[in-house]
């Protein structure tokens, strides 16, 4: 089985996951973890995008895209769920720089993105990841990513 297959077993789902991010709706931008290796510091998210999402009310109406820094906040908060999963719990990763973004494919109404990251460099200041976000097998975003750990109580 591909590990970009919706059948996948669910490692988290989106009431486990908004225990570990801040972000609600409509900023909750991962509906499940299906992959998760700590050793490799490596996660496999998944968002499903339906055409009922508000931002395909006002971008490119007519020929819905999903907007690309939306993709890269669901790559930034897969990451964010991973720097969680490697015990920093009393963290919160917060988005620092985007590198070498590049936007290879639109994603549309009725896709399932697959939000890959890989941790680079992590610690208890903050850290990298290479994010990509898959369609089908095919590459639609990439990205390096880097965020900033801050304590909880100071957000």
């Amino acid at each position: 089985m591909s590990l970009q297959s919706t059948d996948q077993p669910i490692i988290l789902n989106v009431k486990e996951i908004a225990k570990i991010l801040p972000h609600r709706y409509p900023f909750l931008l991962v509906d499940r973890v299906i992959y998760l290796n700590l050793e490799e510091n490596m996660i496999i998210a998944q968002k499903n995008v339906t055409t009922n999402e508000q931002f395909f009310q006002g971008h490119f109406p007519g020929v819905p895209i999903m907007p690309g820094v939306l993709i890269l906040e669901a790559l930034a908060q897969a990451g964010g769920i991973l720097v969680h999963q490697k015990g920093f719990t009393q963290k919160i990763a917060v988005l620092l720089n985007v590198n070498n973004a590049k936007f290879r494919k639109p994603v549309l109404p009725g896709d399932v993105l697959f939000l890959h990251a890989q941790g680079l460099h992590l610690s208890s200041k903050g850290g990298r990841v290479q994010a990509k976000a898959m369609v089908n097998d095919q590459l639609a975003v990439e990205a390096e990513i880097g965020f900033a750990l801050v304590d909880k109580d100071q957000l």
